[in-house]
């Protein structure tokens, strides 16, 4: 099953992700900030990213531009509040692959990832 990368700084967000996925059969791994998912990314391969763009330390448009440094073909969905369309337009241009608006629907986030993987 594939391997997907969590990375939020909420806890239970990415909990609640993580417990999701789980029970749908694939491996999680999950990351608190975009430097951690660099490393992440680095070391474990995930087949996915579920990545949030607001974080400490590092944020995800970063995370996201130095992922696909690494791995041009990295598939990455970025995690969203409302009202961040701006930012949502310069990951898509930074080769983010889809994006879910948070609070999600746990189908949306099933679907996106499973487009990715077809």
């Amino acid at each position: 099953m594939a391997k997907i990368l969590i990375v939020d700084d909420a806890e239970f967000l990415r909990m609640r992700i993580s417990k999701m996925l789980i029970g749908d059969g694939y491996e999680v791994i999950e990351a608190e900030n975009g430097a951690l998912a660099v490393e992440a990314y680095k070391t474990q391969k995930p087949d996915v990213v579920l990545m949030d763009i607001t974080m400490p330390e590092m944020d995800g448009l970063t995370a996201l531009k130095e992922i696909r440094a690494i791995d041009p073909k990295a598939r990455v969905v970025m995690l969203t509040a409302l009202g961040q369309e701006s930012v949502v337009l310069e990951a898509i241009k930074s080769g983010a692959r889809d994006f879910v608006v948070k609070p999600f629907e746990r189908e949306r986030v099933l679907s996106a990832i499973t487009k990715l993987l077809a």
